[in-house]
């Protein structure tokens, strides 16, 4: 019984230091600060195209102005046009639908959107850059969408 007993405390003493050098996982951490924008839906309006998006401001920091400069390419892959989007104050932690009629534009006919510049990027401890270098794009649309 004695062996039993010290082979059961050898056992014990080397899986609690072999755990005790595994490093401890952080339960819960924080995703990467991050400006999410999901192009939701093309749509036909009165005035032409309209492009639907879901914006989330995960920076840690309100924007009080955020604007991008798109292209927009037709069916032959070639850019029809250049416009801003403003998608002017984002608070910090919210997420957002944000509409925009495109007049002229056929929905149709866009095969891609990309994001070319952040044009404005604004707000208490953001630094400039970070409306591009944070972003991050999806698509629910047939429509192709990043930077």
């Amino acid at each position: 019984m004695t062996s039993l007993t010290t082979s059961l405390r050898l056992l014990t003493s080397t899986l609690a230091m072999s755990l005790a050098m595994v490093p401890a996982r952080a339960e819960g951490s924080a995703p990467a600060p991050a400006l999410t924008l999901e192009l939701n839906a093309a749509q036909p309006s009165d005035k032409g195209c309209r492009l639907t998006f879901l914006v989330n401001n995960n920076l840690g920091a309100d924007l009080s102005k955020a604007a991008f400069e798109i292209a927009l390419f037709n069916e032959a892959g070639i850019v029809d046009r250049l416009t801003v989007l403003d998608f002017k104050d984002l608070p910090a932690g919210k997420t957002e639908v944000t509409r925009f009629d495109l007049a002229g534009t056929d929905c149709t006919k866009v095969s891609r959107v990309l994001i070319n510049s952040a044009t404005e990027c604004a707000g208490a401890g953001v630094e400039p850059a970070a409306c591009m270098h944070k972003l991050k794009t999806d698509t629910k649309t047939g429509i192709a969408f990043g930077v």
